[in-house]
C-alpha cells in the first residue's frame, strides 16, 4: 500500500467467494475472541485459496508533521493492489502489484508535479508503482467480535536505507536506517472467514495507517514525518477501478491490471528502491509511473 508499500509488507486484497457449496462445516461459535489466526484464515481473508486474482482499492490522506508546524493534509491518495495467493515451496505466498497515485488534497486533481511548500521547489511526483510485492504468509492477530473477524497485521520496519550508501541518492534521504510502520486491519464476516470449507470471503474492508519519513522525491530536508490514513475494500468481480486510477494504469502502466502468475524471482519493489532505480528519469523531469518490462521469471 512505501510511500505505499515497503519491502516485506503484506499487501491488501481478497477475491470473490465460491457460491453454492452444497456441504459446509457447521458455523463456528462467534463469541468475542482474540487469538492467532491460522495461515489458512489469513489466506481466506486476504485473498483466495484457489489462486484467483483479487483486487482491493483504497482512498485516504497523507498528513505532514513538520517540526514546529501544525500538521497539514499534504496529499490525497488512491491506490490499488492486485494479488493472488499461491502455494510455493510447501507454503502459502502472496504475490501482487501495487499502484497508488498522489492527488491534490483539495481539488483531487492528479499531481504529476508538486511544489514543495517549505522550499518552493517544483519536483516530479513519483507515484507508487511497486511492480512486485510478495512475501511468504504467516499468522496474524485475529479478533472476532459481533460477527466480524478482524485480522490485525502490524509491519514495523527498521533496515539499512537503500539511498544512504550512494552519493547521488543520499541528498534525497541521508538517514542510515529506514524506519516506518504499516498497520493494517482487514475485516470480514466471521462466519465466512472462519469456515474451513470456503476458499475466500465474499467481502472485505480494510483500514491502513502508515507512519514514515519524507518521500525521497519530495526533496524535503527539514525534520518531520508523514502519516497515511486510508480505508478501502475488496472489489467485486468485474467491478471497475476508480476512474482516475484506471486512467493512469491504462495510459502508463497496463501491467498493473493483473497480478504476477507465480512467485517471482527477485526482491519486492519499494518506493525507495523504485526511486533509486529511476533517479535519472526523476532528474530529467519524466512523468511517473514509467513503462516497465513485462518479462518475469517464476521462482523454482
Amino acid at each position: 500500500m512505501s510511500s505505499a508499500t515497503e519491502d516485506g509488507a503484506v499487501r491488501i486484497a481478497c477475491a470473490v467467494a465460491i457460491a453454492g457449496m452444497a456441504c459446509r462445516t457447521a458455523p463456528p461459535v462467534l463469541g468475542p475472541t482474540t487469538r492467532a489466526a491460522t495461515v489458512d484464515e489469513v489466506v481466506r481473508i486476504r485473498c483466495d485459496r484457489d489462486g484467483r486474482e483479487v483486487v482491493t482499492t483504497w482512498d485516504g490522506t497523507v498528513y505532514a508533521f513538520a517540526s514546529g508546524e501544525e500538521p497539514r493534509a499534504l496529499f490525497a491518495i488512491t491506490g490499488t493492489n492486485v494479488a493472488r495467493c499461491v502455494r510455493h515451496a510447501g507454503t502459502w505466498w502472496l504475490t501482487s502489484r501495487e499502484l497508488m497515485i498522489y492527488r491534490d488534497p483539495v481539488s483531487g486533481t492528479l499531481l504529476d508535479r508538486w511544489t514543495n511548500p517549505w522550499s518552493g521547489e517544483v519536483v516530479p511526483v513519483v507515484h507508487v508503482a511497486n511492480r512486485v510485492v510478495q512475501r511468504e504468509l504467516g499468522t496474524a492477530r485475529l479478533v472476532v467480535a459481533d460477527g466480524v473477524a478482524n485480522l490485525a497485521i502490524d509491519v514495523v520496519m527498521a533496515y539499512p536505507n537503500p539511498l544512504a550508501s550512494d552519493a547521488a541518492l543520499r541528498a534525497f534521504d541521508p538517514a542510515p536506517t529506514y524506519r516506518a510502520a504499516e498497520l493494517f486491519t482487514l475485516s470480514a464476516d466471521a462466519t465466512a472467514a472462519l469456515d474451513p470449507a470456503r476458499a475466500t470471503v465474499p467481502t472485505m474492508s480494510l483500514v491502513w495507517t502508515r507512519v514514515g519519513p519524507w518521500l525521497p522525491w519530495m526533496h524535503a530536508t527539514g525534520d518531520g514525518y508523514l502519516v497515511y490514513s486510508a480505508r478501502g475494500r475488496k472489489l467485486a468481480a468485474r467491478e471497475p477501478l476508480p476512474a482516475a486510477l484506471a486512467h493512469v494504469i491504462d495510459e502508463r502502466a497496463p501491467q498493473y491490471h493483473h497480478a504476477p502468475a507465480c512467485v517471482v524471482v527477485g526482491p519486492s519493489v519499494t518506493s525507495w528502491t523504485y526511486f533509486a532505480a529511476h533517479l535519472a528519469a526523476y532528474l530529467a523531469g519524466r512523468t511517473f509511473p514509467l513503462a516497465e518490462p513485462r518479462v518475469e521469471t517464476c521462482a523454482p
